[in-house]
């Protein structure tokens, strides 16, 4: 007995070995993710200026919509590594949030590319609902069409009569929710509009911008601004769009690679998911002249700062 005990300890020692080192791998990234929203967000509302702005306010939303997008996939890859299991009831709420953030950041950098196109075509007459006053509007418009979308996901699925959501403990990941094939179908029909939407709107703001450069009276090095900061939409829309990779890298890494599901499952979830997520806001945030400023102030003189504040 005591050496079927000792045989079994040897056995899923390393496997717990793997998930340690695997949490402690994702765990440091998110609390600097965290460390750096937090510092931007405090200075966001420590300056009027920033509140007065639509681009920084939509860019704020981004940030606290990222940032819970990325604690709830963590807790899910925390489960999902540890083979914890709940009942079905707790685990929807955790998967719908995560899944209307991701949605949800897609078309944030829809808008903030529309908001600086009209900036740049209307720099005098600013449309209502893009003022700084009204821009929650279309930010909570932009949620309700995400959580409407992600509702009709779930609720067209066929669900085993089977299962008690209440009771039946499972490992909390999409597969189990989305389990339907129409379920998998009317996903992947969203994502690929949503993107394909979002290309569409990137794509046109900068043509407009590049096309009205000459006729504008304007200083030109705001539009050259303007010109670069869609282009750096375009390329936090193909940072989210490495997610849409990870069934070509798990048919690849099964294929070419004796790994284990786990394995593979950290792999895409920590290249695919977490570092984009991880750079994108961050790349936004230092590339701004205006927040860079502040934010070397409150790392090189933290005391100064506070004192500011």
């Amino acid at each position: 007995m005591q050496n079927l005990t000792e045989l079994s300890a040897n056995v899923t020692s390393p496997r717990n070995l793997s998930v340690i080192i695997k949490v402690c791998a994702v765990v440091p990234f998110f609390c600097i993710f965290l460390c750096c929203i937090v510092v931007m967000l405090h200075i966001f509302a420590s300056h009027r200026q920033f509140l007065d702005s639509s681009r920084y306010i939509l860019f704020a939303s981004m940030l606290i919509n990222d940032t819970v997008q990325l604690l709830f996939s963590l807790l899910l890859f925390v489960f999902v590594m540890g083979q914890v299991k709940f009942a079905l009831i707790y685990c929807f709420p955790l998967l719908f949030i995560s899944t209307a953030t991701f949605q949800n950041t897609l078309l944030i950098l829809a808008t903030m590319s529309l908001e600086r196109y009209v900036a740049i075509i209307y720099p005098l007459q600013c449309p209502p609902a893009w003022r700084s006053d009204r821009i929650w509007i279309i930010i909570l418009s932009l949620w309700l069409l995400n959580c409407f979308s992600i509702i009709i996901e779930y609720s067209i699925g066929q669900h085993n009569s089977t299962v008690n959501i209440f009771l039946t403990p499972v490992v909390c990941r999409s597969a189990v929710v989305n389990s339907s094939p129409i379920q998998t179908f009317f996903k992947t029909v969203v994502n690929i509009l949503c993107f394909a939407a979002v290309a569409v709107i990137i794509l046109f703001t900068y043509v407009r911008i590049l096309l009205q450069t000459r006729k504008l009276r304007q200083d030109r090095t705001s539009v050259s601004k303007a010109m670069n900061t869609v282009l750096l939409h375009g390329f936090q829309l193909l940072l989210c769009m490495l997610a849409f990779t990870i069934p070509i890298t798990e048919r690849l890494l099964v294929l070419q690679a004796n790994w284990l599901i786990e394995d593979i499952a950290f792999f895409n979830y920590f290249c695919f998911i977490l570092i984009p997520r991880f750079l994108s806001p961050l790349i936004y945030g230092f590339r701004d002249q205006s927040l860079r400023r502040y934010i070397w102030k409150i790392f090189l003189s933290p005391s100064n700062s506070v004192s500011e504040a």
